[in-house]
């Protein structure tokens, strides 16, 4: 694994306007950036990546389906009370899930290890699938990289298959996120044009639009009945709001799945190492109520379990702590887990973003910032693998 320079291409950001990534640039500083990317063997691609994002995904659902029968494992977790049934019966209706993306410590020199799982609404999907494609094509097309240099990257196709697999007759399906929110409305945009791709008929409502009827189904703005959705919006605030309580008898399918809101949790974190203590992919954790969270001494990072963009993530190492982005996530049941700051390549810190798609790996994505939390404005860079 290897940070390299790049020249960037002259007309990339026409390019990326054109094609509705709009969001290049997040409140005035460069999101994505090609001015380098990021080199992996196949090997470093096959084995320390794709093969332990099936892994930690498969030991995930079966956490999902441990704690759907416990009481206390839900509390654990923070479900509201009144919707664990439902969250419990999505599970066991076996409803479809769409995608989700771990982010992992990676040097290129050991095993990945699990930061967490944005398996609910991760975001940095249209950028991964198609922004960084057309990079590569363009810089074998020059001849900066050889004809046969290839990328880490089905996401685009596996999404297609997996609306198919979901919707195998096709149909009309609704998405919704807030209109105003670039990225969010873009992101939401792709996946409808994806699913149209797959043979459904996509149909955007803003969230704040979507109302009840007298029959306690859930309609759009113009009053039709919404069968199927695909929501920008996490679980963790969904299972709260008014419109919480008609959910289990609405009929309507949700993407992603209530028991999705079980491992987009970061709890699964100390959950997953006291069921696979010293597993290679896992860094210790412990809920910060259980006295055991001791054992990671006055080094470890502090989370909350609902977060986003790393808003009141906490490291602390030697006791001294790093300064703390408020996001307003502060309260409530708090996880530590061992502190492992992301790789340095050339004084920049980087995550890995890999992918799932129904129960598959499906390509990752490069998140770069200066400081060792990962947020909204660090940058996106391109990656291949070496021919």
């Amino acid at each position: 694994m290897e940070r390299l320079k790049f020249d960037p291409r002259p007309d990339w950001q026409a390019r990326a306007d054109s094609l509705g990534f709009t969001w290049h640039h997040v409140s005035g500083e460069q999101y994505w950036d090609e001015t380098a990317a990021y080199a992996f063997s196949m090997q470093q691609i096959e084995e320390d990546l794709e093969t332990p994002t099936e892994v930690l995904h498969a030991m995930c659902l079966d956490l999902v389906d441990e704690v759907v029968k416990s009481e206390r494992l839900m509390a654990d977790l923070d479900i509201p009370e009144a919707m664990r049934d439902y969250v419990a019966d999505s599970w066991k209706r076996q409803e479809p899930s769409l995608y989700g993306r771990f982010d992992f410590f990676y040097d290129g020199k050991g095993p990945a290890k699990l930061y967490e799982y944005n398996a609910d609404t991760p975001t940095s999907i249209y950028e991964t699938a198609v922004f960084q494609w057309l990079w590569l094509e363009d810089q074998i097309a020059s001849g900066v990289l050889p004809a046969e240099t290839d990328q880490f990257n089905s996401l685009h196709e596996k999404l297609v298959a997996r609306f198919r697999t979901i919707f195998p007759d096709g149909g009309f399906m609704h998405f919704s996120s807030e209109p105003d929110f670039v990225e969010d409305r873009q992101t939401v945009l792709f996946l409808e044009d994806l699913a149209k791709q797959a043979g459904l008929e996509p149909q955007f409502v803003a969230l704040g639009d979507i109302g009840l009827n007298a029959d306690g189904r859930f309609v759009d703005h113009e009053n039709w009945l919404i069968g199927a959705l695909f929501k920008l919006y996490p679980w963790e605030q969904m299972l709260r709001d008014d419109y919480a309580r008609p959910l289990p008898t609405a009929e309507v399918t949700v993407l992603e799945p209530a028991w999705k809101s079980l491992i987009s949790n970061k709890g699964i974190l100390p959950l997953l190492w006291e069921r696979h203590p010293g597993h290679p992919n896992l860094l210790e954790a412990y809920f910060e109520s259980d006295p055991a969270h001791e054992r990671l001494g006055n080094s470890y990072v502090r989370k909350p379990l609902f977060s986003r963009e790393g808003a009141n993530v906490e490291l602390v190492e030697r006791g001294v702590a790093d300064p703390v982005l408020d996001g307003g996530y502060g309260d409530g049941i708090h996880i530590r887990q061992a502190l492992r700051p992301p790789a340095r390549f050339d004084d920049n810190h980087v995550i890995i973003g890999s992918w799932v798609v129904g129960d598959e790996a499906a390509g990752i994505g490069l998140r770069e910032d200066d400081t060792r939390v990962t947020r909204n404005t660090s940058r996106f860079l391109p990656h291949y693998i070496r021919a």
